[in-house]
């Protein structure tokens, strides 16, 4: 198959640009950055190839309207996913990209798209188990799950031929530069606030298993026009459970500390209504960074597995060995590499590894 892969230079889209063109397709991917991207074609063989293409600018949907031509699907990873900015930045990360990948897919006449969404759309500051794909949304907390949302109901309501929406929860493993390093430096830096006592249930996913989802959403046979899937590793655990096993892997000395949650909700609103005043930065702890570490949210996983015969492959424990493993090889690169500018005026291009299969993973 001929793919784009928007998004290509981040977490998620960089291991599926692997994983495709390790299995033999001719991959396009798209970013913003060209540093990033020369991460991924280091490690991809020479037919993947990298256009710089930043959404909802003057010449965006014309640069992947011919991007497209003769391409038989898209994968859509491009989005801005953070608990806190600028609604206007959200809405052009999410739901103009959006449209402009289903405006591109209409003029190529592609016939399969696989939009990468979020299970954040079920949140609600309640306790959730085993939500289900077809369940009522609530009202958005933020503004990420607002525009993914409407991103959601652009493809929806598209008239592509085959079109698969996936919610993959809590992605981690390498190359991770959100969930795994900001629960680390909470981790190092003190005690951690546990909220209902640790007990809340939560499901995160290794990054091969979400990768494993999308290449069956790409090339199983689909049973009706829209599929929408639930993907998570299918071991959900408590938040106690999983800093014991973080400390465990990483070798950190673990301190909790229990906090009521409503302190820390007004702690954190407090904050937020600071930034917004001063036009500051990301507040320490937001409402919903904290919430979804209090309320217990699982996800069924049944539809997947039924339908496109989706199976985790690398359990929690599996994953959180490499992820550490990989971290580990990542600071002796940085150190050889601090130890080279040392020595030398040259600038050194160490760049972390990966392994042979070009699959992002030790």
């Amino acid at each position: 198959m001929k793919i784009i892969v928007t998004g290509g230079t981040g977490f998620l889209g960089r291991h599926v640009v692997w994983r495709l063109a390790a299995l033999g397709h001719e991959v396009i991917f798209t970013g913003r950055q060209h540093e990033m991207a020369e991460q991924v074609l280091e490690h991809s063989p020479a037919s993947v190839k990298f256009a710089c293409l930043h959404h909802a600018q003057d010449n965006s949907q014309q640069r992947l309207n011919d991007l497209a031509q003769g391409m038989d699907a898209i994968v859509h990873c491009a989005a801005l996913s953070s608990p806190w900015g600028r609604f206007e930045d959200f809405f052009q990360a999410n739901v103009v990209s959006t449209q402009e990948v289903l405006a591109a897919c209409k003029l190529a006449n592609i016939q399969r798209l696989v939009h990468i969404s979020t299970p954040s759309l079920y949140f609600d500051y309640r306790d959730r188990l085993n939500i289900q794909e077809d369940e009522p949304l609530p009202l958005p907390v933020n503004h990420y799950a607002r525009t993914k949302g409407i991103a959601e109901l652009l493809v929806m309501n598209s008239s592509i031929t085959q079109r698969v929406i996936l919610r993959p929860r809590a992605l981690f493993g390498p190359w991770d530069n959100t969930l795994m390093p900001r629960l680390l430096r909470v981790i190092k830096e003190g005690a951690i606030p546990l909220m209902h006592g640790g007990k809340a249930k939560l499901d995160i996913t290794y990054i091969d298993n979400a990768v494993d989802a999308i290449v069956l959403a790409l090339t199983k046979p689909l049973a009706k026009p829209l599929s929408i899937y639930n993907v998570t590793n299918g071991e959900p655990l408590c938040l106690d459970q999983l800093l014991a096993h973080l400390a465990k892997e990483f070798k950190l000395a673990l301190r909790t500390r229990g906090v009521p949650w409503c302190l820390v909700k007004a702690v954190a609103w407090f904050m937020e209504k600071y930034s917004l005043l001063t036009q500051g930065r990301e507040p320490f702890v937001t409402r919903y960074s904290a919430g979804v570490l209090a309320f217990s949210q699982t996800l069924d996983i049944s539809a997947i597995r039924d339908e496109l015969g989706y199976q985790p492959a690398v359990s929690i424990t599996q994953g959180l060995a490499r992820h550490a493993l990989w971290l580990d090889q990542l600071r002796c690169v940085d150190k050889d590499q601090s130890a080279l500018l040392k020595t030398t005026p040259s600038t050194s291009n160490i760049t972390p590894a990966v392994s042979n299969n070009r699959q992002g993973k030790l």
